[in-house]
Order: structure tokens, then sequence, then C-alpha cells
């Protein structure tokens, strides 16, 4: 873990714990880990690249670029599946769970769920309080809570007891890993709902690949090399890697145990990159930077372009409809980033930050990379250079480890010792 604040004070990276418990090996802030899904926020600096470069068009069916990818209808009707989509989940491909029936249900239960949440804050908001309005509340509330009862899904199964996480066979290339669900259905309509899919990146890898005329590595291997991010490689179980750590989970028995081995070649572009802190912070700092020095050329003339266009990172980072935030209901999901908008709604009251984020989950493996930028006033873009913000990078070697809301409390944190 390493926090880096807006003056450029980096502060030293830090290692708690063991990268092999086995051998009692210290964790260190060159100790390799596994990214997970963090993997989805480096795949799509290659998308904004090709885009930028007039080599992608975010809008046109897929089948431009990737023709094994087959045609796609749902409940009888053509339907497109794009760029776009996939970057933001709308697409429809499934993720690890095959049952479209037990994914509807679980969606039908959490929007009925957010319904009766929603419906229960507005009456409290609006401060009814005659015999009337208290009958009709508690009848509300009970009708609700039957329907929850009676719409409730059997257990869902979590992406840790999905066979496919666990696969073991090597893939070649994105276009070979394609078939693994490429003759699958939709779920819904493309546009139309939010499903979270790794499978989507997949396909975004095939695209990259045909777009670039590289392979896909390769191509990321360049933009590695560009962000100077060196230690920032694909998951593979031949190569030597050095400092890279092994994988735990508590067992049902709440022992530390070795996970199983895998191989994620079917998923490089969504899930299957290791890295350190140090490179994520480097790559977070190259976002903020790119995101903010619009805003400071007028005053600096001598700065340098970002990575990214500036306003390729406000696409990136602009929320968008009909998504979600899986990790702060507080947000929505953006282009291969969540993201939580500027909110306050009275005064000295509770005030939401902007900040952009993505977690990750593998198997042995737990992440989160969170940009906080600093909001700039007048001075600030006057006399300073950027990136001003927090950027907080976490990864550790467990399983299941929720990470954004203590990255979140550390990025505040260092913001308000700034501030003061």
């Amino acid at each position: 873990m390493k926090p880096v604040n807006s003056d450029f004070l980096f502060f030293s990276p830090k290692g708690l714990g063991y990268a092999d418990v086995e051998n009692r090996v210290p964790c260190k802030p060159e100790t390799v880990m596994r990214i997970a899904s963090i993997s989805k926020s480096l795949t799509m600096v290659a998308l904004a690249k090709l885009w930028e470069a007039g080599k992608l068009d975010l809008d046109i069916p897929v089948q431009h670029y990737v023709p094994e990818f087959p045609e796609k209808e749902y409940e009888g009707e053509k339907v497109s599946v794009t760029t776009r989509l996939l970057i933001s989940h709308l697409s429809g491909i499934r993720h690890y769970e095959k049952d479209i029936k037990k994914v509807k249900e679980e969606k039908a239960y959490k929007a009925l769920k957010m319904m009766k949440e929603t419906v229960a804050f507005e009456q409290e908001k609006e401060g009814k309080s005659n015999e009337k309005n208290d009958f009709t509340k508690f009848k509300t509330e009970q009708e609700n809570e039957a329907k929850c009862r009676n719409s409730k899904p059997g257990k869902k199964k979590n992406d840790f007891e999905q066979g496919e996480l666990y696969l073991r066979e090597k893939f070649e290339n994105s276009i070979e890993s394609l078939r693994l669900f490429k003759n699958d259905p939709l779920f819904f309509k493309p546009g139309s709902q939010f499903l979270y899919s790794t499978f989507g990146y997949t396909l975004l890898a095939a695209i990259v690949e045909r777009a670039s005329g590289y392979k896909y590595l390769d191509y990321m291997q360049k933009i590695f090399q560009d962000l100077d991010m060196l230690t920032t490689v694909q998951e593979e179980n031949e190569p030597v890697i050095y400092n890279r750590a092994r994988f735990y989970v508590y067992n049902k028995k709440k022992r530390l145990v070795n996970t199983p081995y895998v191989d994620n070649s079917y998923k490089w572009a969504g899930g299957g990159f290791l890295s350190t802190v140090g490179d994520l912070l480097k790559f977070g700092n190259a976002m903020l930077y790119g995101y903010q020095v619009g805003l400071f050329k007028n005053s600096n003339e001598n700065l340098l372009p970002g990575y990214l266009k500036p306003e390729t990172m406000v696409m990136m980072w602009t929320p968008v409809p009909n998504t979600e935030m899986s990790w702060d209901k507080e947000g929505k999901y953006a282009m291969a980033w969540g993201v939580v908008e500027k909110k306050q709604m009275y005064g000295s009251c509770r005030k939401q930050r902007h900040y952009a984020s993505h977690t990750g989950g593998a198997v042995g493996a737990s992440s989160v990379l969170l940009v906080l930028p600093e909001e700039l006033d007048t001075e600030t873009i006057n006399n300073k250079v950027p990136p001003r913000g927090i950027i907080v990078s976490i990864i550790c070697n467990m399983q299941s480890v929720g990470l954004n809301s203590t990255a979140l409390k550390i990025a505040l944190e260092f913001d308000k010792d700034r501030s003061d």
C-alpha cells in the first residue's frame, strides 16, 4: 500500500504480512501480485489510444473487428453489441454464471429491494406524521417486505463458486478464448441493463488486436513501457517472475490454505495481469494527470500532454446510465472505472467527494486502485502543476477482501492533511 499526495511527496511503500507464508517471505513494495479486475482499467487505455488515433469506432458492431464473434439476437430480434457497451458491461454477455434464470431473479430481487429502500427514505424525508400517513407507511412496508420474501431467489453462487474461475487450460490468444462464451445467448438486450462481465473484456482484447494490428499482449507491453510500469506483466505459470507472491484463501474450516492452480490466459484483459503497488500508482497518476492537465494549460504552457487527452479522460470518468458500482452504491460504472460524483445535499452535512476506482477479486487475491482528484481552485490552477490529488493502491494475496472503503478512508485522510 502506498498513498501519494498531490505535491509529489511520495510516501515510502509498505509491505505487510507475508508474500509466502510457508517460507516466511515478507511482503515488500516490490512484491508482485494478481491485480484481478484492475486489468480492465489497463485494457481501457489500449482502447482509448486506438480511439484517439481514429483506429477504433466505439459504436459499430464488434463483428466489424472480430467476425469470429457471431451476430446476436435477443427474443427473436437482431441486436448489436458494440465496443462501448462492452466497456461499461451493458452488452448482455454473461459473466461466470451461465444460468439466465438465476441472473434475472437476482436482478429482479435487487431492483425490488432498492425500490423498497427508496420508498422508505422518501417517506422519512417528507416527515409524514399524522395517523393516516403512519398507517399507510406501515402498510407499504409490510407489502414490500412480503414481495421481497416471495420473490427472493435461491442461494446465489458467488464468483468463487463458479467452475470457470478455476480454468487450467492455456489459451494461445484472445480469439481462441472466445469459444468459452461466444455461442451463449445474451442475457438481455444490449444497452438495456447492466451485468458485470469479465468475458466482455476477453472480446475487447480481440478488438484491440484487430484494431491495432498487434497481438494484445504485445500492444499492452508497449503501453506499460510508455507508462514506466516495468513490473506489470500477464500472469503465466512457466516464466520465473521475481518477487511473485503465493496466493491464499480461508477454507470452510477457517484455515489458511493455498489456492488451486489456475490459468488466467482466457481473461488477461479483464483480470489476468500481475503488478506491484508502485506500478499501479504510476498508472493512477498518469490517468489523473491526463484528466487535469487541460485545466492548467492556460497558466503554464510548458506542461507536457497527458498519456490520454483530457476529453478522453473525462469520457472515461463520466458515469454511464443504467450501470452499477458494486463496491460503492453511491457510484456508477463508467468506462472501465467506477465513479462516484461530487454531491452534498445539506450545508455542514455529509459531503460526497468525486473519485474513481476499480477493485479486483481473483483466486487468492484482492485489489483496489483509487484516484481522488483534488478540488481545484484558481490559486492552485495558476500556481501548481498536475496531477493534483491522492492515489491509493492496495493489493493483497488473500481472496475475498473488500478494500475500496479502506482505500477511500486513506485517501480522504491524506486529503485532509493536505488541506490542513
